[in-house]
Formats: structure tokens, sequence, C-alpha cells
């Protein structure tokens, strides 16, 4: 067990059944907060991928000042909770604390061995008669506490609202922004150069190497054949391949033999995809717009006039989608910012992005520079746009790109390729809800990748881009 200072301890930890107890912790907490303390539960402190036994265990171990214990029949019956409660039996004795569980009485319920003598605080007569209780038991247990920097966490309301949704029992067919990698080079490969370098030179001429690399030390990764690098780099110096590796092993250990951790590796070939991706974007003839995290690809005048309408669609479907079109004014421009991942498999994720430009004539003038400006735009134009309508313009962006293939190939040697899928990966939840296919205001802005599932037959509605 942690061996923490008391005085370090500063978290009310509320120990509770789920989902039987969440009503009751979802309006206690925030008031507990709302008189300064700092409280944990496990209903909205627990971050996706986070082992949730491990990290309740650790919150309660190392940082607990008091548990509250929810106190009913059904929840004190749960394995979960009577394994929260031995722990806390034992920090109470290790801590000198004899008070350290305060069992919150919300129900009649039978006595639990270790903690049927301790005296409760009575909610079962009315949650706010409780709260003042309870209030003033951590004020004579002096549990620390701050009221000058009182912060509610917003989560609790959002975990409440979020919670309020009806779910149907009903399947319902999805759309992801997401392409499968159906096809990768086997091997990866470290080249070394014979002999000194001018390693600001090398580094200059590898970042603009075609087939594309990861500089490391004085070499680089490539999935490129040495015949490829020789024939680019020659102006540099003469190179051999000194190491090579499967490419799925590289991604998932590591390579020990030059001490690389996965995750350094896993970030060199995401690295390599992404050039990949966006040299193919560039000889595409699409538009690179640097924003503030990754570069997005906009569809230009060369690729789509203003008010095209650009087919989509497959097995039988029709349907359509502007590109770019008119609105406020101003030009807008569909594209994409291509994010590679390898979990829980390899696939490219599209962040859809709208570019606003001035008018000029009849076209796009200069791009608007004033990222405010760009903001209030995007507010104002594309919150009207349907789910629907984010999905149909990724679909006829990818259809305008790669014509009647089926794959995007992005070209990483003369004799190696990376290869997506064309169309969004497609799922069956088997769940759905009654929300409405219309996200709000910041929803829109929050993440603009809102794409949604089936199309209806007839073709969008546009009439807010007029």
């Amino acid at each position: 067990m942690p061996t923490v200072s008391p005085s370090l301890r500063n978290v009310v930890f509320i120990s509770k059944a789920t989902p039987g107890d969440d009503e009751f912790a979802l309006w206690l907490a925030p008031r507990l907060e709302a008189s300064g303390y700092t409280v944990y539960a496990d209903i909205i402190r627990l971050e996706p991928g986070v082992r949730w036994r491990q990290e309740l265990t650790n919150t309660l171990q190392a940082r607990a000042v008091k548990m509250l214990l929810c106190g009913r029949d059904s929840t004190l019956s749960r394995n979960g909770v009577q394994e929260e409660i031995g722990i806390a039996e034992d920090l109470a004795r290790e801590l000198k604390d004899p008070k350290f569980i305060i069992p919150l009485r919300l129900e009649r319920y039978k006595k639990v061995f270790g903690i049927g003598e301790l005296q409760f605080i009575d909610f079962s007569n009315g949650w706010a008669s409780g709260l003042n209780q309870l209030l003033n038991a951590l004020d004579k247990e002096k549990v620390p506490r701050d009221s000058s920097a009182i912060r509610i966490s917003p989560n609790w309301e959002q975990y409440r609202q979020r919670n309020g949704v009806l779910i149907k029992n009903e399947p319902e067919p999805l759309t992801s922004n997401w392409l499968r990698v159906v096809e990768i080079p086997d091997t990866i490969r470290y080249f070394s150069p014979k002999g000194a370098i001018d390693h600001a030179a090398f580094s200059k001429a590898c970042g603009k190497f075609r087939f594309h690399g990861q500089v490391h030390e004085r070499g680089f990764f490539s999935f490129a054949s040495l015949d490829d690098v020789n024939a680019e780099l020659a102006h540099i110096a003469s190179f051999e391949i000194t190491h090579e590796c499967d490419t799925l092993t590289f991604v998932r250990d590591g390579y020990p033999q030059k001490n690389i951790e996965a995750r350094e590796s896993s970030n060199f070939v995401k690295s390599i995809f992404r050039k990949a991706w966006e040299a193919w974007a560039i000889n595409a003839g699409l538009l690179r717009i640097e924003y503030s995290k990754d570069a997005a690809f906009h569809v230009t005048k060369d690729q789509a006039r203003i008010g095209q309408r650009i087919p989509w669609g497959t097995q039988g479907e029709k349907h359509s989608s502007m590109l770019r079109n008119i609105a406020r004014k101003h030009v807008w421009s569909f594209g994409v910012t291509a994010i590679p991942s390898f979990w829980p498999y390899y696939h490219f994720k599209m962040k859809s992005r709208v570019l606003f430009s001035e008018v000029s004539g009849t076209e796009a003038g200069p791009v608007l520079q004033k990222k405010g400006a760009q903001h209030r735009l995007r507010r104002s134009v594309c919150k009207g746009w349907r789910n629907k309508q984010w999905h149909g313009r990724l679909r006829a962006f990818l259809e305008l790109l790669v014509a009647d293939s089926a794959y995007v190939t992005l070209s990483v040697g003369s004799q190696a390729g990376i290869k997506l899928e064309a169309v969004p990966i497609f799922f069956t939840s088997p769940v759905t809800t009654d929300l409405p296919d219309i996200a709000d205001d910041a929803a829109e802005e929050a993440d603009e990748t809102t794409m949604t599932g089936p199309i209806p037959d007839d073709d969008e509605d546009d009439a807010n881009e007029a």
C-alpha cells in the first residue's frame, strides 16, 4: 500500500454502486465542491483506457482523507464496494482515524461487518438535511477544503444529461470517418551513410525525399529500397542498409537493437504515413493549409467549380454533394486532415475542415487570414449542415480524387505503397437513440467530423449555402 503523508490527503472519496447510486452521487458531489472540497466518484473521473479498478484503488489508498459510503443493502452487497470497505478499514488503522469511513444512510440497511457500529449520517429523511449534517461532520473533522478557489466540475451535469438520453434496443447502421489501411510494406529499413556527412544538409534532403523517411541519429528509417535511396540522395552520400525489421513488429515492440521503444517506433511510422498522405494530396492538386496542429488539404477551382455537385456512392447509390460554394459573401472550400492511427487496427481518421476565402469576381480570392473571421464563418455557415452533409462531402471528396479506384495508394518507394480503402468503414451499432441527426453549434465546432449513417434517397438540401 502506498505510504502518503496525511497532510497530502485532500480527496473526499464517494464509495457507491453503479448505477444504483449515480443519481445521489451526481447530486452530492457538486454540492461538496461548492463548499470547497475535492471530490472523487467513479462516475466521471475515469478516462477512456484507464484501468478503472486500479484507478479507484490508487485514489482511495493514496489520496482519500475520508470515504463517504453510500448505505443501502443493494450497495453494500456489491463485491466492489466491499473491497473498498476493506481498503478503507486498513487505512483507518494506518492513519489512526476511526472516523475515516462515514456511512451515508440512504435507506435502512442491515449491519455489515466492520462498519456496523459506525455512526451514520441520515439522508433517508431528506437529502438536504443529510447534507447539512455531513458538512458539519466534515468541518468538525477538519477535512481540507479551499473555499477561496471553488470549482464545480461541469462533468457532473454533462454526465447527467448524457445518461438521460433514451437508448433504444434497435440496431443502427453507421458510417465512420475512418479509412481502413489494407496494405503496408512488409519491411522497414534503416539506412546509414558510408562515411562522414553534413548532417544539416542530410536532414534537409531527407525531408524532401520523395519516398519519405524518418531521421534517427546518423541515418533514417524508410520503406524505400536501397536503389531508391541511393538514386535520390546520391548528392548527400552513398547509403547502406544496416538494419531491417518487420513493420508490424517494429510498430508494436520497438527496435531494441537501436534502443528504440515502441512509442517512438510507432511515431516514426506514423510520421512516414502522414508524409506519404501529404505528398499524395499535393500531387492531386489540393491546397495545403496549416491549422494549429495539423495541415489540411482543400479542394480548389481546378477540382470543383463553385456550386458544382460532385456525384458519389456505391452499389446503386445516387448522391451528390458540393465541395465549394458561396455563403455569407465568401467562398467556402471543403478539405480534410488525415491522421494515421494504429489502434484498434491501422486506419486514417479523416477530420473535415472548411476554409473561407474572399470572393473575387465569380471565383475565390485570397484566403481569409484572420482566425477569428474563419471561426465566425464556420459557426454561422456550417451550423445548419446536417450530419449527412458532412458525410456526403467526405464521400464526394474521396471519390473526386480516386475516380473509379476503390483505393487510395500512397507511395513510399518505387515498389512499395500504403493502400487505403477509399470508402469509409461501415459498422452497425446494436442500439440507437431518439436524438435527431443534427448537431448543435458547439458540437459542430468542437469536432467538425460529425459523420453519420444511412443517407436518405433524396439528395442533400443545401438551402443554407445559398
